[in-house]
């Protein structure tokens, strides 16, 4: 599955992954391979930003997704 992007691309989606899934050994490995494979550190911030972003955006939407929930219950 993963044969189908290159390198560089897959660190990146690693990077934003471990972001977004809040897992550090995910990301420690995979800011190692990018930066052993020279991914500029401009591509590793817009990476992590994004992925933040994503993050963010769902989390904000869960919550109100609950609060929505809890006032139907009541």
């Amino acid at each position: 599955m993963t044969e189908e992007l290159d390198a560089v691309t897959r660190e990146l989606v690693g990077i934003a992954a471990a972001i977004a899934g809040h897992c550090r050994p995910c990301f420690s490995y995979h800011y190692k391979e990018a930066r052993n494979l020279g991914i500029a550190e401009n591509q590793i911030r817009a990476a992590i930003e994004l992925a933040q972003a994503i993050r963010s955006s769902g989390d904000e939407h869960m919550d109100e997704f609950a609060a929505r929930a809890m006032a139907t219950r009541s």
